[in-house]
């Protein structure tokens, strides 16, 4: 058995590894940059864990999710894998420790949020370490072409000159032709080197239903397919009152979003993990990095905006290889409720510096300042105290995010720490004369590790209220006191987003927007959009689209979707539809023709179905018009 294998049996207990890990594994230990494009539950996490504990040394991981960072490295610690991470909102002195970790200890994988990877703390200490790999996960974020552009990942090619002889593993499991061909570039790779599995899903059942009343069918589709699932909403309110819904109806069901207390999370993401609840409802926030395999059926109430976030949580069903379902439940609402949220995403540049102008007022930030600053970010309470609309400013920061002005991350816990910064000596005093105090100092040195000179994290800080008799307040107050005082240093926990500041804080009328990439990020999520209503709406095999959305062409139909079976219905079958797409493509082969002029090539009967044909044609781009509005092939 070699190291590699070794090391999976050791820390994961498995004897061989999946489809393609080990070519990848293979190349990154070759010292190869490699692009990974694995689907859901394709194990990319293995394909760098794996040569980091290969090799001497840390590997850097970047990854823009801190939920997704902390739930790695919890699974690793629990495995007996020295893992962390830092992030925004983190204190000085936390990230300070782990660097050090880093650098001097054993610490085998780092994990970093991409705004963190340029900081002056980071890039002193990155240079005294030895690493043995850089790895970038959702990969996809560097790219003005993807669904989900993160400008931060641009600076990763800058951050690789600090480790020049380190090789790159980026990893994605949604990425299109032109998103793979851009990841490539935009990491410098040395030489373009990719592993992609097909996105084929041969036990993975998508159906699209054209549905009045959502709730009542959900509640059919849930009774007729038993086991785990997911149903997938669009806002927060939604998941409650679907979930409620559910458990009228007799369906073991709750619901999950951003909002709620971390420990409520993990509490509801444990039971339904566990089997203790059947079906969890769910913004997007739901399902990344779990490992469910059992999952056999997958809702959508909405129709997404993009194919890629559509295909990632559909394919958290049947992961196990099992038969299991994905359900779009589609109306006209959606196609018209996804245009006016189109339009609302691209405010006017004028109300983003509105928006900028405040950010600088509600933290008192003077020009010049900010750079690299975090704080604790509450959207509701800002607009509301501005009386801005909230739907507009949340648009107006993504915008700000996307011309890497500032980044917004979601929700993050970060339990209360302390650090004795008294010497032992005048500690002693100070508890001799504070008698009411000294209960707490002792009881903290006696329960927590670390002693006088380390930074002690009170993890089980109402537990330590509790021992102590008085409430967690009050103990918040007693080491603000003691902060105060200079006994200790106190950070207070956290749990709410992080905006941080990733450029200089200038004036509104300053504020830099690049215009052509404003029009053009407008015009790729208008194609996104075309593609998800093309995708609800033609008679067409659903995997098969999705699979020539991702650049398979030469594919099959799958056979067990809703068009294969003839399960959805539709005036226009698929057979027909595409007699009448070679009809037209003949008739364009010839000359180019105005929609009128083809619908006259054929009987009036065919008029609403040859529409179809022709929004899809010009949707696939398989057919563009001229400067006299007439069609022609591509």
């Amino acid at each position: 058995m070699d190291k590699k294998t070794e090391i999976l049996k050791q820390y994961w207990g498995f004897d061989t590894f999946r489809t393609m890990q080990d070519e990848i594994i293979d190349a990154v230990l070759g010292g190869k940059d490699t692009l990974a494009l694995l689907p859901t539950g394709g194990g990319k996490s293995i394909c760098y864990q794996v040569p980091a504990l290969v090799r001497e040394g840390v590997c850097i991981v970047v990854s823009p999710l801190i939920a997704l960072m902390k739930d790695q490295v919890a699974n690793l610690r629990q495995r007996g894998v020295k893992a962390d991470a830092i992030f925004s909102g983190m204190h000085y002195r936390e990230i300070d420790r782990v660097l050090d970790n880093a650098v001097y200890g054993n610490t085998k994988l780092l994990y970093l949020s991409p705004e963190r990877l340029l900081t002056d703390i980071v890039r002193d200490r990155v240079v005294k370490m030895n690493v043995n790999l850089l790895a970038v996960d959702e990969s996809h974020c560097i790219s003005q072409w993807g669904y989900d552009f993160r400008p931060p990942y641009l600076k990763i090619a800058e951050f690789r000159e600090l480790i020049p002889k380190t090789p790159i593993l980026a990893v994605t499991a949604t990425a299109t032709p032109e998103v793979v061909e851009d990841i490539q570039e935009k990491l410098e790779f040395r030489k373009k080197n990719l592993f992609q599995k097909s996105f084929h899903r041969s036990n993975l059942s998508y159906s699209v239903l054209q549905e009045a009343n959502k709730p009542t069918k959900l509640v059919d589709i849930l009774t007729r397919v038993r086991g785990s699932g997911i149903v997938y909403v669009r806002n927060r309110r939604k998941t409650k009152e679907i979930a409620n819904y559910l458990l009228k109806k007799g369906i073991s069901a709750s619901n999950y979003h951003a909002g709620l207390e971390l420990g409520e999370r993990s509490k509801r993401q444990d039971d339904w993990i566990n089997n203790k609840i059947r079906v969890m409802v769910s913004t997007n926030a739901f399902g990344m990095g779990i490992d469910k395999p059992n999952v056999r059926i997958v809702v959508h109430m909405d129709l997404p905006d993009n194919l890629e976030a559509y295909f990632q949580e559909a394919g958290r069903g049947g992961r196990d290889g099992k038969k299991a379902f994905a359900v779009l439940l589609y109306n006209e609402k959606d196609k018209i409720l996804l245009e006016r949220q189109f339009e609302q995403s691209y405010p006017e540049l004028g109300e983003v510096r509105q928006v900028w102008q405040a950010l600088g007022s509600y933290y008192q930030l003077a020009i010049g300042s900010g750079l690299g600053e975090s704080y604790d970010f509450d959207l509701t309470v800002f607009s509301k105290n501005y009386q801005f609309e909230i739907v507009k400013t949340y648009n107006c920061l993504k915008l700000l995010e996307q011309n890497g002005w500032l980044t917004l991350s979601e929700a993050v816990h970060l339990p209360p720490t302390i650090k004795f910064i008294m010497d032992k000596e005048s500690l002693y005093e100070y508890q001799i004369k504070n008698k009411r105090l000294d209960v707490l100092i002792r009881k903290i040195l006696q329960t927590h590790q670390g002693g006088y000179n380390a930074l002690i994290t009170l993890r089980r800080f109402s537990e330590l209220a509790y021992a102590l008799k008085i409430t967690p307040v009050q103990l918040h107050t007693i080491l603000q006191n003691l902060d105060q005082e200079k006994v200790l240093e106190y950070t207070p926990q956290k749990d709410k987003p992080q905006l941080t500041f990733l450029k200089e804080k200038v004036s509104a009328e300053n504020l830099d927007f690049d215009k052509k990439m404003y029009d053009f990020r407008y015009n790729r999520q208008r194609e996104r959009i075309d593609k998800s209503i093309a995708y609800a709406e033609f008679p067409l095999c659903r995997s098969e689209q999705l699979l020539k959305y991702f650049g398979e062409n030469e594919v099959e139909k799958c056979g067990i979707c809703d068009i294969c079976t003839g399960r959805n219905s539709s005036e226009l079958s698929e057979d027909e539809f595409n007699r009448l797409q070679e009809k037209v493509l003949r008739l364009l082969k010839r000359e180019n023709l105005s929609s009128k002029e083809i619908l006259d090539s054929f009987a009036p009967k065919y008029e609403k179905k040859l529409l179809m044909v022709l929004d899809y044609l010009y949707t696939e781009e398989k057919v563009k018009r001229d400067e006299k509005g007439k069609l022609f092939l591509k």
